[in-house]
Formats: structure tokens, sequence, C-alpha cells
């Protein structure tokens, strides 16, 4: 069942569009990628979500409701651009954005506590934010973000400034929050984060949403039936060894290793590769090649500007 759905939101600007009839609809408890080049459109859709603005057209229902301004106390937003008062004490700001959200003191005390202790920042609570390094102010922001326990949270380039550990601390706590029931749209450029973490994923591109679809979907759905085998025990041309039809992509040795990258003709042929190449060669590693969700977002990419030059 769809928790949040967006129906053909249009957004102006001027002369500019910034969305143009967009629609997507983000599964209960499931984390959605929104992904984009720059200037694709998605902060305007983050934007609307959130009722920093509105659409020109179209509609947005958060489960069974149109969208309405009681729902911004069930969401939580972490922005790209951080934003945290510098000169404040880092505890009694925390505290301050957790009673604006509707915590009481008492209970955002003892939330705080759990998180700057599992996110081990609980020195710095009477420090000044600019006491902080940019990773431990996004660790605070992320925390306020959350505290509230949202139904619905949007996180745009959470991992943004972070070192590798505390990227898998903060991944682990996004895959945890899915976990204990939160909705996630999660707004990024890194598209090994998106392999990692997303379930479902839509593309928007010059204003137009131009995939859209579970992620395990899409990479079936790009898949070229190639696959990449490393054998030894031969010296002669690969080439000359595969039934007809099959096409030789790249053929490469290192030492007594070969490494050949075959194109076969059907999706049902494997064994008919195998059989062939087995009588003489010792095959060490035979796997298919999945296109990473980084060559699909280029391709579609790509793709779309061609077919807005054409039409």
């Amino acid at each position: 069942m769809d928790y949040f759905i967006a129906k053909n939101i249009t957004k102006r600007y001027a002369a500019h569009t910034a969305l143009d009839n967009v629609s997507i609809a983000v599964p209960r408890e499931s984390i959605f990628g929104l992904l984009g080049p720059n200037g694709a459109g998605k902060t305007s859709l983050i934007r609307i979500i959130n009722q920093i603005t509105g659409p020109d057209e179209g509609e947005i229902f958060f489960g069974d409701e149109k969208l309405a301004p009681h729902h911004v106390e069930k969401i939580g937003y972490l922005p790209e651009e951080r934003g945290l008062y510098k000169k404040m004490a880092v505890g009694e700001q925390a505290l301050y954005l957790a009673q604006l959200k509707g915590v009481s003191r008492s209970d955002a005390k003892k939330r705080l506590k759990e998180w700057f202790e599992k996110f081990e920042i609980q020195p710095w609570w009477n420090k000044k934010v600019e006491e902080l390094s940019k990773g431990m102010q996004q660790k605070v922001q992320f925390i306020v973000t959350i505290i509230h326990k949202p139904s619905l949270l949007i996180f745009d380039e959470p991992f943004s400034g972070f070192d590798p550990i505390n990227v898998n601390l903060l991944k682990d706590e996004i895959l945890n929050l899915k976990k204990e029931g939160a909705t996630i749209i999660f707004s990024t450029h890194n598209m090994a984060s998106v392999e990692e973490l997303c379930d479902n994923i839509a593309l928007i591109n010059k204003s137009k949403k131009i995939l859209e679809g579970k992620v395990k979907d899409i990479k079936s759905a790009y898949k070229t039936n190639t696959y990449s085998i490393e054998f030894d025990g031969y010296d002669g041309q690969a080439l000359p060894l595969l039934p007809g039809g099959f096409k030789l992509l790249n053929e490469t040795r290192e030492d007594e290793m070969r490494h050949i990258i075959v194109n076969l003709p059907q999706a049902n042929s494997q064994n008919e590769l195998l059989s062939a190449l087995m009588p003489h060669v010792n095959i060490h590693a035979f796997k298919e090649i999945i296109p990473t969700m980084n060559e699909i977002f280029i391709r579609t990419v790509n793709e779309s500007g061609k077919n807005s030059i054409i039409s």
C-alpha cells in the first residue's frame, strides 16, 4: 500500500518550469530514492511535500488524506543545506528544536540523551555549535530531524561531508528507522547508497519523471545478457570456442588467467556457453554483468536529453 502519493505535480517559477506533471508513489515503510541531476526538480518537489511552497497543479496525498498543514508534525526533513544556530549550545538547541516539533522537554531530554550516546557526541552537549566539526554538526541535525519520531522522513544528501565510518553509522540508523515503521524519501547523487538502501526510485530530469520502479526490477530491465568468465589452462583465442551467435566483447590475460566478456544471444543460453568452454578450459569464475544504478542513471538521463532535443 502506498503511503505517500504525488499526482501530476506541476510547479512554475516565472518562465521556468521546475516540475512538469510529475507523479510518484512511495510505498509504506520503504526507502524511496528521489534521483536526478542538479536542477532536475527534486528540491522543488521536496519543498512542496514540506508545504514550504505549493504546486501550481496536481495533488499530494499523505496516507489516505490530502496533504494538509497538520501533516507537518508527521514529517522529518533533513535538508542538504544544514542550518543550526552557531552561537547556541548544542544541547539547548536540540531541546528547543525537539519542543518545536511537539516533544515535551522531559521526553526530549530522554530521547536526546540516548541518541547523543549512540552517536558518541554526549561530551559536546554544552559546547557551542561552532565548536563542533562539520560531521558532528550533521549528526546533531540528523538527531533533531528524527527526534519526534515522524512517520515520513525526507533526507536530502544525508551523507554529505561524512567520513566512511560515519556514513555506515548513518546508513544503519536509516535502515533501523525503516524497520521501526518509518517511510523514507532519500534524495542523493550517490548511486552506491541507492543500491544499498533504496527499495524503489524515481528519476527526474529537466522537470519530468523519466523512470520509476523497484530497484531490482529496473536493474533487471537494463540487463544486457552479458557474462564475465575467468579461466586458465588454455592458450588459444577464445572466440573459436564460442557457440554460434555468441559475441566476444572483450578478452584480457593476466599471467595464466584469462578473462572474457561474452554477450549471449538469449537469456537461457548460459549452459550452452559453459558446455562449450568446459572441455577446453578450467573455469574459475562465471557471473552475469548487472548494470549499476550509476550506469543506469547516466544512460537514462543521456537518452532523455537526446529525446528532448529530437522532440
